[in-house]
């Protein structure tokens, strides 16, 4: 890895330059050679990896998708073809290690073992597959490590802040890059497990105990938490920085969590976003502002980002809307090329100085939403057209009326080849009338999501909680989808 001070310094020219020699050397001397899946599509599509010179190389390159990672039942181990490993025909091939001298072999073995032996995983979630495994060797846990103080010296968190860690005791990518960062920072920090854990009275009794100055939650659970305190009454006025990890952080959201903060006696908060996804084996985090949101600071020593447009996969010039891309640049055991996230940035790619902090390294606009991940609907009313579900994240979390919402989709009759039905339950706030608030979300609903929902169903707060498993799953239940298969 470069050194982050000098890197976020340097001019993106230089930056550019980098990256397109450790792309050269990641695809020609691992990718191609280590990496069973990589290996393999190169040479079925007969693609030389010396051809690829740098990023605007990569186009020879096909994308990689969910479905290509993910285990299924037929190949339940289909993640192990994306790890970089050398297999003992290519080290006999490549390395010659036992024929070494003894002092020189035994050298090269260990720095072998430091860059290939998996010794830390993560998970995704696996909403949508089965959960997939992503290994770190030695020298990736390093990697990680470096990258979560860069992510804190981006936040501007300093070894005297006393952080509470509110992310789920989880092998996934946000509670371990919280970890790995206090860690290495030496800065104190209280891995609660959140509410799932410790409970959130108890949680709640923590912040006013340690008197916090950093709190880290999934966004979702610190609404809850939040409206929670306030009914309690609680003092959080020690917090100056919450950030936000696991979900995307709608603007109306901040807003909501600010307000929320200053009922607590916590005035002038920063509420910033982590975007990540393991995957990326790393998290991005914005550039503090209490006014404008800049984006999120990238790390260009440890992967290429493109912008490419979502339908065509054509790249994208700077600026523009486009889904995210990922490509691995310096890592070991689970690496991706050319990753489809099916996140889309809205305001794309910068590669201009930070106007807020003056850092040279790209940006990607704060403003992200995901593709639908969902199967599509069948409902006459929409007539073929694919519903992005996600649209109801921004909508719902910003609605100043509501406390809490969940959607779930049905079929008609549990018939599994009649018409989808959605239901959307709802907690409103007090005081709000209840005929207005259904004819206004019926109204933004179709605007936003180009479909009516089939019934408002109100219900107890408490209630809705337990359904979207605020203190018993990783992340909350909001789309659940009960269709049945046919």
């Amino acid at each position: 890895m470069e050194k982050w001070e000098v890197l976020c310094k340097t001019p993106y020219k230089e930056i550019r330059q980098m990256q397109d020699r450790k792309l050269r050397a990641f695809i020609c001397n691992q990718v191609s050679i280590y990496s069973p899946y990589y290996s393999n599509i190169m040479k079925k599509q007969d693609i030389d990896p010396y051809k690829i010179k740098g990023i605007d190389d990569l186009k020879y390159l096909p994308f990689t998708y969910k479905w290509d990672i993910a285990p299924n039942a037929e190949n339940p181990q289909r993640h192990k073809d994306f790890v970089i490993r050398p297999d003992e025909e290519v080290s006999e091939k490549y390395g010659h290690f036992a024929k070494m001298s003894m002092s020189t072999g035994k050298e090269l073995i260990e720095q072998k073992i430091y860059d290939y032996k998996p010794v830390h995983i993560h998970f995704t979630t696996g909403r949508t597959a089965l959960p997939t495994p992503f290994v770190y060797t030695k020298r990736d846990v390093e990697n990680l490590r470096e990258s979560s103080c860069r992510l804190l010296d981006v936040f501007e968190v300093c070894g005297d802040d006393i952080t509470v860690n509110c992310f789920p005791f989880a092998p996934h990518l946000a509670f371990w890059t919280v970890y790995f960062a206090a860690d290495t920072l030496n800065s104190p920090v209280f891995h609660s497990g959140g509410g799932k854990i410790v409970g959130t009275s108890k949680l709640m009794d923590a912040f006013e105990f340690l008197r916090p100055s950093v709190a880290v939650f999934i966004p979702g659970y610190c609404y809850y938490f939040l409206r929670e305190a306030v009914k309690q009454k609680r003092d959080f006025s020690s917090l100056k920085k919450i950030f936000f990890g696991g979900e995307r952080v709608p603007p109306g959201l901040k807003e909501k969590i600010k307000e929320l903060l200053k009922q607590l006696g916590a005035e002038e908060v920063m509420v910033l976003a982590v975007y990540g996804l393991t995957e990326s084996k790393v998290g991005w985090g914005e550039c503090p502002s209490h006014e404008k949101y800049h984006g999120y600071h990238l790390y260009p020593d440890l992967e290429v980002i493109e912008i490419v447009d979502p339908e065509s996969g054509e790249p994208l010039g700077e600026g523009e809307d486009g889904e995210i891309v990922y490509t691995s640049l310096d890592w070991r055991g689970t690496c991706v090329v050319r990753y489809r996230t099916g996140d889309i940035a809205r305001g794309g790619i910068s590669y201009e100085p930070c106007p807020n902090c003056g850092r040279t390294v790209p940006r990607i606009s704060s403003v992200i939403e995901r593709k639908s991940e969902f199967k599509e609907f069948n409902m006459t009313k929409i007539k073929g057209t694919l519903v992005n579900l996600n649209n109801f994240f921004p909508l719902m979390m910003s609605h100043p009326d509501l406390e809490e919402w969940q959607v779930e989709i049905r079929k008609r009759n549990n018939d599994p080849f009649d018409l989808d039905e959605i239901y959307l339950y709802v907690t409103k706030k007090p005081d709000v009338d209840e005929e207005n608030l259904t004819a206004d979300l019926k109204q933004k609903i179709i605007r936003e999501t180009e479909v009516s929902v089939t019934n408002i169903i109100y219900l107890p707060l408490d209630k809705l909680v337990g359904q979207l498993g605020m203190e018993t799953e990783l992340k909350e239940k909001r789309i659940v989808d009960n269709r049945p298969t046919g």
